[in-house]
């Protein structure tokens, strides 16, 4: 038998491309938290490749989301023929075999969708939910318990949390899954080295603490902008009345009125990303240059506060919108900087 037709013992540790003790290492702790097998990759868009490449689906439902996620399914409509339909698409639409992708929270506003329906939708046409659940990693959310079928994160964000990893996982529940996967990894070479592998496990270790301040933090500073910005008739020179003046909307899951099913999704809190819109571009564009705490900067999840003018990344969203990512640093701190800033933009 060849390599291909023989199931491969992932501990074996006989060739690097197939499996060596960091990656597995990380692996096993990730089965752990997921509540699934686990199949690391060399970036998430490694980890949704080989998803497709497992179901090999004729039409694929997705919403806007992550611009990354598109690039993929564009590869796939060049050499497969794979179909986009969009997410809120009729259930007659999807046929067996076919495949929902459902990212939630969404990229880049934070806010969220219901995955138990999602996943009636597709399991009453016989297709498959892959849930992105990057920006509500475990201890947020566990898909599997609303009827995913795999789970996918870009481990670089969260699981990395230090902004020094390049990564991307998969879980399943499914045993004959999570084989063909393990030996499609082979062939298709999206590996993650041994350093990231070594520096996953190490930022593992402090996931659930690091995860649950960015969250209190980022509710915190959500609840304060929201507020703010709603304040009823602001006195000149206030801060109600600065806020108002340059920031015009808020966007995050604990914002949304998602009623029963959003609170037992996500019991333990709802991201640490959200959105903001500005009233004008050009207060989005000078925004960034006007923080002390916040970094400009496109990538998320780890330790420092970070904000993006998004459209220096993806050209579809609004150009007013710019996206943040909450870090440890203390939230009243962040608070005020954003304070001082809205105030430099309104002189």
């Amino acid at each position: 038998m060849t390599t291909a037709q023989t199931e491969i013992d992932p501990t074996s540790h006989i060739y690097s491309r197939i499996s060596t003790p960091n990656p597995t290492r990380f692996e096993i702790i990730l089965s752990s938290l997921l509540n699934g097998t686990a199949i690391s990759y060399s970036s998430g868009l490694s980890a949704l490749h080989a998803a497709l490449t497992l179901l090999n689906p004729r039409h694929i439902s997705v919403g806007e989301g992550y611009h990354g996620c598109h690039g993929v399914i564009a590869l796939f409509t060049r050499l497969t023929g794979l179909q986009k339909l969009a997410l809120d698409c009729p259930a007659d639409q999807l046929e067996a075999g076919d495949v929902i992708l459902l990212e939630t929270p969404l990229n880049p506003k934070g806010t969220a969708y219901d995955i138990a329906s999602f996943a009636q939708k597709a399991h009453s046409r016989g297709a498959y939910l892959i849930v992105d659940s990057t920006f509500a990693p475990p201890g947020l959310q566990d898909p599997f318990l609303w009827g995913a079928d795999l789970v996918m994160h870009s481990g670089s964000k969260y699981f990395g949390g230090h902004s020094d990893v390049l990564c991307g996982v998969l879980a399943t529940q499914n045993k004959e899954w999570s084989t063909q996967l393990f030996q499609d990894r082979v062939f298709l070479g999206s590996v993650m080295g041994n350093m990231e592998s070594w520096l996953g496990v190490r930022s593992l270790r402090t996931l659930e603490v690091r995860v649950q301040r960015q969250c209190d933090n980022a509710a915190k500073l959500i609840q304060w902008l929201d507020t703010t910005l709603h304040s009823p008739n602001p006195v000149p020179g206030s801060d109600e009345a600065v806020v108002q003046g340059a920031l015009g909307e808020v966007f995050h899951a604990s914002l949304q009125d998602g009623g029963d099913w959003l609170k037992k999704q996500m019991p333990n809190g709802f991201g640490p990303v959200f959105s903001i819109c500005m009233k004008e571009e050009e207060l989005a564009k000078a925004l960034p240059s006007k923080l002390h705490y916040f970094q400009h900067a496109t990538s998320l999840g780890g330790v420092e506060s970070l904000i993006e003018w998004r459209t220096l990344s993806d050209a579809s969203v609004d150009r007013k919108l710019l996206r943040v990512s909450i870090g440890l640093e203390n939230w009243e701190d962040l608070r005020n900087d954003f304070l001082q800033a809205f105030k430099s933009l309104c002189k």
